[in-house]
């Protein structure tokens, strides 16, 4: 299909579309007509990446990686699961390959994650001595010996840690249930930062959550920041997962969240964005009754229609007006994954087609980027 002349100019002024060298290479955009290059004066734009790189990304998807972000976050390949799956048997290969891919490109990578307060997304020998449970000493040796082991492995390469992720309840009681707060008490979060610090004292360790702009889960949040301050742990930024919806952004509570940390002088990393356009509420309405209906369908199945990309893009620009607004606050916006083809919400929580990000299938620019590259 032929682009339309007006689009074409506007990508070729935003560096996606690039006149060939001599030798017939594309030439890299300034860095003035990037993400990175627009708004890294502000804060960091980075990626998440769940592929081993480079093997399993297109030399186009390189180039797009290379040429609008300045950091990469490792999606799964650095969480305890995929680089300790058995006790004392590390494999370090994706997330090496990564750290090399950054470092070759001048970009920053994101530790991602060191404990995850959830049983399914930590490996079972964590919490078991053979047939009984472990004790409390054996899951704090455990963990001191993943966090030094991993993050002594990156020393001076990785520029900041999720050190915990999820830990906050999403209602009541305060900290989520899971076998490190049956087995160890809250002082697992604690320990967590204090062996990060001990094996790399110039990291900047974060704690990463979701909802935590919304009232109730602010208020845990605060809570969390208190306590850990109390114990003078080393804890810098808090990492805010935005998997927020079109027509659904929380805008009044994300500014309210940036105002609170600035007054506690604490920096904010937008941890995962994306914008989805299909509506997830309804899959976990009353008790996810409608799941099996659900997961049968695929509403916008090969295409999204123009006057929603259209309504994505004017919300995207608008939580960028608001980051750029606080950007006294927030040091780092992180997409989740590259373009809509590798969108983790094409499979979650059921199968169907997303177009949650700036870049279509094709690694295109979709009109959220235009209109993010827009703002004055």
């Amino acid at each position: 299909m032929k682009m339309p002349f007006k689009f074409a100019l506007i990508m070729l002024g935003c560096g996606l579309l690039t006149a060939p060298t001599r030798a017939g290479e594309p030439v890299r955009p300034p860095e003035s007509q990037t993400l990175q290059g627009k708004f890294g004066a502000k804060f960091v734009i980075g990626v998440a990446l769940g592929g081993q790189l480079p093997d399993d990304y297109s030399r186009d998807e390189q180039k797009l990686i290379i040429d609008q972000f300045g950091s990469l976050t490792p999606e799964n390949c650095m969480k305890m699961t995929e680089i300790q799956p058995r006790e004392g048997q590390f494999n370090f290969t994706q997330a090496d390959a990564l750290v090399a891919f950054a470092e070759a490109h001048k970009m920053k990578v994101v530790g991602h994650t060191l404990v995850w307060a959830k049983d399914e997304r930590t490996p079972a020998w964590v919490f078991l001595d053979g047939d009984k449970p472990a004790s409390r000493e054996l899951v704090l040796q455990r963990m001191r010996t993943h966090i030094q082991t991993v993050v002594g492995r990156y020393k001076g390469k990785i520029a900041s840690w999720d050190v915990v992720n999820e830990a906050l309840d999403d209602n009541e009681p305060y900290l989520r249930s899971s076998n490190w707060l049956k087995i160890v008490g809250p002082e697992f979060i604690t320990r967590a930062f204090e062996y990060a610090h001990e094996a790399d004292p110039d990291a900047l360790l974060v704690y990463n959550d979701y909802n935590v702009e919304l009232a109730g889960k602010r208020e845990k949040l605060i809570r969390l920041i208190r306590e850990l301050r109390d114990q003078k742990i080393s804890l810098q930024a808090i990492g805010i997962q935005g998997h927020w919806e079109v027509d659904h952004v929380p805008m009044k509570e994300i500014a309210g969240l940036l105002t609170v940390m600035k007054e506690l002088n604490l920096k904010i990393m937008v941890s995962e964005l994306d914008l989805g356009v299909v509506p997830r509420g309804r899959w976990w309405a009353e008790g996810g009754k409608f799941r099996d209906e659900i997961a049968k369908t695929n509403p916008l199945a090969g295409v999204c229609p123009p006057e929603l990309l259209d309504r994505q893009a004017r919300q995207y620009a608008d939580l960028f007006r608001l980051f750029r607004d606080h950007s006294d606050t927030i040091s780092r916006v992180t997409f989740w994954d590259l373009h809509d083809g590798r969108s983790w919400l094409n499979t979650f929580p059921w199968n169907h087609d997303e177009y949650p990000l700036l870049f279509d299938r094709d690694g295109k620019p979709k009109p959220a980027f235009v209109a993010v590259m827009g703002i004055e």
